[in-house]
């Protein structure tokens, strides 16, 4: 039975049919029309409470997009749900540790007709990004763009703030940034990324088809985090102590080339480089260009011992200075008497290295350098690798200054990889900042014979013990090589400064069978009272050295023991060879 809309009996039903069979045609249409309206509102408003629940248990995604319904339509396109950038391969050191790892994150892109009150908006996004003033965001936003990005890359915290702002002109779009756990510690080895995620420096740059061509894998590198801290720790105090306007250091192993340290001071923080100094991001140890003094003399010597046939027993008049044209070389701690060989390594002397390479000749200082790779650029995976400055004309007052490390400027990687050949038997090995695998096997070269590397390995003990580099012992540890004090020059022509020095240490140990090679060098140190006023390797460089290998040698497995100088008393009990005294050029 059919009811009217005002049917005495309340409780009886009440159907669509009923309805639509006692009202009006115009009226029964209008309530349909406006009961489809409220269920459309209905839809909607459980739609946006749906959604607004699953962005509140994913605050990552929720604020993906700041904008509401009722600003714009979806700020966030298909094309948008992915970062920008092509994911990085990590980049860890030889133990596995984090260097260089992608963490996904956000991008800030302003809608400028979006922005209803420019002024305003640059004053609250300049609180949530942590700028001092919001002028630099305001001069942004009144830029000529449709649509601005502010922040390629924020942090976690900038993220949460920028949606406390809420505005909708702001859309966060997902992306990823590098982050750097190491800070600084290896800032010169990986390097960092452009806004457009390109490797600009480092092994992000070196290696960049590596880590982005679809590899999954981390690329490992030779280095130690461990060793890393304390070379740089302890080069750091010594370019405080003496006043240095930087400094470089390096740890070789020498049998396989593998880097295990690299620093440069001054360095900068990969994850905050904006505030750094243009100074810090240059790379001493491989982009740095110096003549490094004596340090040369061992090339010096291993040359005239392997193809000139001299013996450490054979002698060179160094009673006198040598006198060529306008040029005089001289001796720093002159002995003014006749040297052997041992004893011109041993103290030094400028004017017997420099007779035992005119002995030789040119060309074949040519050769022998050129075989230790101080010819050529490193062959280290960077891009911040300098090209040798050899001289403009190589005659024999080129060779002569060569010889004790003037004339021919080298970077410390190449003098470190150099120095590897004169003590583990004469082979040179391509260095690398990967760590040796299939994939990376070492390539070497025979330099001299073992004969030869081990008459080097007793001389440069022999600096140590009682030499110029008395002050690089370690205890416990057996200790080598060599100091370097160079003049820098002015530039190219104009000569040297006296009161501008790089002072360099090449150390090897243990000397009995060599495992690494140390090199520090020192930029522009300046002497203390405590060294007299001195400023030149044995008192700045190689006290460096005596600090860093015995903290360095536990983390390489290389425990101390009782040191044996056996191959020094074997060196200095060899007689002076009277019979073959070197004279073919007393008249220099």
């Amino acid at each position: 039975m059919s009811r009217t809309l005002f049917d005495p009996n309340p409780s009886a039903e009440l159907t669509g049919r009923d309805l639509k069979r006692q009202m009006p045609t115009g009226d029964a249409t209008r309530v349909r029309r406006r009961l489809g309206m409220l269920a459309f509102a209905f839809a909607i408003g459980f739609t946006a409470l749906s959604v607004r629940t699953i962005q509140l248990s994913h605050p990552m995604d929720a604020i993906a997009s700041i904008s509401t319904a009722t600003a714009a339509p979806a700020m966030v396109s298909a094309t948008r749900q992915q970062p920008f950038w092509s994911k990085r391969a990590a980049i860890t050191d030889r133990r596995g540790n984090l260097l260089a790892v992608d963490l996904p994150t956000r991008a800030l892109m302003v809608h400028r007709r979006r922005v209803k009150d420019p002024v305003a908006l640059a004053v609250r996004l300049a609180d949530a990004l942590g700028e001092r003033t919001p002028d630099a965001i305001a001069e942004r936003l009144a830029a000529g763009r449709s649509s601005v990005f502010l922040r390629r890359r924020l942090t976690p915290g900038q993220v949460a703030a920028l949606y406390e702002v809420g505005d909708p002109a702001l859309e966060l779009l997902p992306t990823v940034t590098r982050n750097y756990p190491a800070g600084s510690l290896t800032a010169h080895i990986v390097g960092f990324l452009d806004v457009e995620h390109q490797g600009r420096a480092g092994i992000e740059r070196g290696l960049q088809e590596k880590l982005i061509g679809g590899n999954t894998d981390a690329v490992q590198l030779s280095v130690d985090l461990g060793v890393q801290h304390v070379v740089r720790k302890e080069l750091q105090a010594s370019i405080d102590t003496f006043s240095a306007i930087g400094g470089a250091a390096i740890v070789l192993d020498v049998d396989n080339g593998e880097v295990v340290s690299l620093v440069s001071l001054p360095d900068f923080d990969a994850n905050r480089r904006e505030a750094v100094r243009e100074d810090a991001f240059f790379n001493r140890a491989t982009y740095g260009r110096y003549e490094m003094g004596s340090t040369f003399k061992a090339f010096t010597t291993a040359m005239a011992l392997e193809i000139g046939d001299r013996r450490l027993t054979d002698g060179y008049d160094a009673t006198h200075p040598i006198k060529f044209g306008r040029f005089t070389i001289r001796d720093h701690h002159a002995k003014a008497r006749w040297m052997t060989v041992a004893e011109i390594f041993k103290y030094s002397s400028n004017i017997g290295a420099a007779k035992m390479a005119v002995d030789i000749g040119t060309e074949a200082q040519q050769r022998f350098l050129g075989s230790l790779g101080l010819l050529d650029r490193s062959p280290i995976e960077l891009n911040e690798v300098v090209s040798p400055q050899p001289p403009a004309r190589w005659r024999e007052l080129e060779t002569m200054t060569i010889a004790f490390g003037h004339g021919l400027a080298v970077s410390p990687m190449q003098l470190a990889s150099a120095m590897a050949a004169m003590v583990n038997g004469g082979r040179y090995v391509t260095p690398t900042l990967l760590k040796r695998g299939p994939d990376n096997p070492a390539t070497e070269r025979e330099i001299m014979s073992e004969a030869t590397s081990a008459s080097l390995r007793k001389l440069l003990r022999l600096v140590v013990a009682e030499g110029t580099g008395r002050k690089a012992q370690a205890p416990g540890y057996v200790v080598g090589g060599k100091t370097g004090t160079a003049e820098k020059a002015i530039g190219r022509g104009k000569g040297y400064s006296r009161k501008r020095m790089i002072t360099s240490f090449a150390a090897a140990f243990p000397m009995h069978a060599p495992r690494y090679v140390v090199l520090v060098v020192l930029d522009e140190p300046k002497g203390t009272k405590e060294t007299f006023g001195y400023a030149t390797a044995g008192w700045t460089a190689a006290p460096t050295i005596g600090r860093i290998i015995p903290a360095i040698a536990p983390i390489l497995g290389i425990m101390p023991v009782a040191t044996d100088d056996a191959m020094v008393a074997e060196t200095l009990s060899l007689p002076a060879n009277t019979q073959r005294r070197v004279s073919k050029n007393e008249t220099l």
